[in-house]
């Protein structure tokens, strides 16, 4: 019984194995990609930083731009932002609910997207993190068209990830890879305060 189990998990990995080896062979293309985090869930800047890291370790030079968020005490800056082969953009002045005034939201990520149109043209810079963009565009506060060209006309090979709630169809229509982060169960909604090197 043992023998005939054993036997048939192997013919099931050999097939498996077979189907994905045929999947990297036909996988042969090269491009800058853009990927796109989004959804309620936690997680969606945490996934992103973790290219960062993946990217410094071949030696790539990195780019960061942090839309909406305000604050520069974070667990990913004060690491990151020492590094090297990062350039670090704080770009925002808050959730829009804090600053409450929409022309001075508009203002700001106007600057913001200035700095970043600055990165995306630079063909030294390999990976640009665009961090809570998504909210930009929900809002208006950026031009959506304009934005999705810069994108698009970026060096070749520069890889690009946005995050945040909300992604505009456009945006995932344009993407190479898109994930939505489910937002199944929160600490926050049982009183929580957010958590130093989980959260912050």
């Amino acid at each position: 019984m043992t023998d005939d189990k054993n036997a048939r998990h192997t013919a099931r990995m050999q097939h498996k194995k077979a189907v994905i080896d045929a999947s990297i062979e036909h996988a042969n293309k090269e491009k800058g990609l853009l990927l796109v985090l989004t959804g309620n869930g936690k997680g969606k800047s945490s996934s992103a930083f973790g290219m960062v890291a993946r990217a410094l370790g071949y030696g790539m030079k990195v780019g960061v731009a942090q839309f909406i968020k305000g604050r520069s005490d974070t667990g990913e800056e004060a690491f990151f932002s020492k590094q090297q082969n990062v350039e670090w953009h704080v770009l925002g002045e808050g959730f829009t609910w804090d600053t409450q005034d929409r022309e001075r939201d508009i203002r700001t990520a106007e600057a913001g997207w200035a700095i970043t149109q600055q990165m995306l043209n630079n063909p030294k810079i390999d990976l640009i993190i665009l961090d809570e963009l998504t909210y930009t565009l929900k809002y208006g506060y950026l031009d959506t068209t304009q934005v999705l060209a810069d994108i698009a006309a970026r060096p070749p090979m520069q890889h690009v990830v946005v995050t945040g709630r909300g992604a505009p169809q456009a945006l995932i229509d344009l993407a190479d890879t898109v994930s939505e982060i489910a937002d199944v169960k929160h600490a926050y909604r049982a009183g929580i305060k957010a958590q130093a090197g989980i959260d912050l």
